[in-house]
């Protein structure tokens, strides 16, 4: 099948034949074109826009990484990158000669421009104020480069083939290199090669086309010149590749106040931990996930008012929480006879189990074998089994993007209270209500719009501010008369006062989050932007 495919495609290539032989009967006509040139042009097609699709790509996904809602950085880098691949196919008709010069010139641009984007991008991060005016010149100037491309190569192709044969082979090899591409990102690029090395890679694809135009095309382009300029910008991508590990530590050293000691990136995020002075402190695509320094204050408050107040908590669901620090607070109580941990992330998890350091920090509760870790997508997890728990902790990142606001919406928690025991409890963290006041009661009301008791509560933790937390269950909350033996920061009379709150963090009115709408999200960006400034 695939032998026929590739036949098909390249059919055109003997129509050309016979399409340039009757052009070319009267007297005086040029010579018939050589079939590698047109083949060599033919696969440039689909290496470009392999190319062009993975710096589309590149871009949205660092700007995903570094400003946070995934929705909103890759509708308008696409946006803006469409509408920039517009404008140079629009200025591609003030190009009248020497077309094949013209082309190779692009090529090196492309290829410098798309190459250096990550590099580019990560250091103005964390260098320059405005970062997103060089984040959308950047996508503007490689996608007016990208637009120039394909009609160019039409114009320099529209002699050797019919028009019918053109257009379709044309757009057939654009549209397959885009689809290699967009397989190729997920599955390889961002876990295997990295954001960083993946941008010099593919730099080097677009310049080895430019060496390879200025080697087949030598005697018509009569430039040598730009064989150099290709050499020399390859020369310096490629150095890029060699160098990308040391680029992107240097890159990581101006975005975190301490040094780095790991960093990963996943399909799903880029892990970064960082250690100064014996604290160590998880990001995750830029956000603090824990100092070790106060983190217990978190996950004590956590997990402890709900677990203590399970009759028999003999079997515990974690959802979220990779990092094993709720299940090290859970395993404290020796009536937790099974832990089921699910997360999304693999790397995580793995590294949390594996990694001495960081296995040291959960007192290596995932080696456990009261623990079962399974990498999954809660949501979907949820829906596809029915084993119920007697508690549950719900340890999400915020609710800062759409992906994540699902996981806060009734149809999620539909989901999970289903899977609670009829005296069971699920605490579930729930953002600052200081910070983002609005999105905490919202979570409040999502959980009471689902039939649950909700018993909204928060704590003091340094690293992060006020943060809140609530308690769901079938029936009201009753709080314990005494926790676990061992805890830092929890007392009884401590916790009853968790339960209290300021004026300035007491309830307001807020919408119900549903899964069609997440105006949770919308409540969480406006409160910490406002935070924020």
């Amino acid at each position: 099948m695939q032998r026929d495919f590739c036949h098909g495609l390249f059919t055109p290539l003997r129509r050309a034949s016979r399409y340039r032989t009757r052009m070319d009967a009267s007297p005086g006509a040029a010579p018939e074109p050589d079939h590698a040139r047109t083949r060599a042009l033919l696969l440039a097609v689909f290496a470009i826009a392999s190319c062009a699709l993975v710096y589309e790509l590149l871009a949205s996904t660092i700007a995903s990484y570094l400003l946070g809602d995934s929705v909103t950085q890759f509708s308008t880098i696409i946006g803006v990158y469409l509408f920039a691949m517009g404008v140079g196919s629009w200025l591609s008709r003030h190009v009248r000669r020497d077309l094949l010069a013209r082309f190779i010139e692009i090529e090196i641009l492309v290829g410098l421009i798309g190459g250096l984007s990550s590099p580019v991008l990560f250091f103005a991060f964390g260098t320059v104020s405005a970062f997103r005016v060089v984040l959308y010149a950047w996508v503007l100037a490689t996608g007016v480069l990208v637009g120039l491309e394909i009609p160019l190569l039409l114009r320099i192709l529209k002699d050797r083939y019919p028009l019918r044969d053109l257009v379709s082979t044309v757009l057939s090899l654009d549209y397959l290199g885009a689809l290699a591409a967009s397989l190729l990102f997920p599955l390889w690029l961002v876990p295997r090669v990295g954001l960083m090395r993946s941008s010099f890679v593919f730099g080097v694809l677009n310049l080895l086309v430019a060496v390879w135009m200025c080697h087949v095309f030598r005697r018509e382009h009569r430039r040598p010149r730009l064989t150099v300029q290709a050499w020399a910008a390859l020369a310096v991508l490629l150095a890029g590749v060699a160098y990308a590990d040391d680029l992107m530590e240097q890159s990581e050293r101006r975005l975190y106040a301490e040094p780095v000691i790991l960093s990963r990136s996943s399909p799903y995020q880029r892990i970064v931990l960082t250690q100064a002075n014996g604290d160590v402190r998880l990001f995750l695509n830029g956000n603090l996930q824990f100092s070790s320094r106060d983190e217990y204050r978190y996950h004590e408050a956590l997990v402890h008012p709900g677990l203590a107040a399970v009759a028999a908590p003999r079997r515990v669901l974690v959802l979220g929480g990779g990092d094993g620090l709720a299940v090290r607070e859970i395993l404290r109580d020796e009536r937790v006879e099974q832990v089921t941990l699910v997360d999304l992330d693999p790397l995580v998890t793995e590294l949390f189990a594996g990694h001495d350091v960081l296995a040291a920090l959960n007192g290596h509760a995932l080696r456990s074998p009261r623990v079962t870790v399974v990498n999954a997508d809660a949501f979907v997890w949820l829906e596809e089994n029915a084993e119920p728990y007697d508690f549950i902790v719900v340890d999400f990142p915020d609710p800062s993007n759409y992906s994540l606001g699902k996981l806060y919406t009734t149809t999620f928690y539909r989901r999970l209270a289903a899977h609670l025991e009829a005296g069971g409890i699920a605490a579930i963290q729930s953002t600052s209500p200081l910070a983002a006041r609005e999105a905490f009661w919202c979570i409040v009301e999502t959980l009471r719009a689902v039939g649950l008791h909700a018993a909204p509560y928060h704590a003091a933790v340094p690293a992060f501010g006020e943060w809140g937390f609530v308690l769901a269950s079938r029936e009201p909350y009753r709080a314990p008369d005494r926790f676990v033996p061992g805890l830092r920061y929890l007392t009884p009379a401590v916790a009853r006062s968790l339960f209290e709150f300021p004026a300035d963090m007491d309830a307001v009115p807020v919408e119900v989050n549903h899964l069609n709408n997440q105006v949770l999200v919308q409540y969480h960006t406006a409160g910490w932007s406002r935070y924020a400034r």
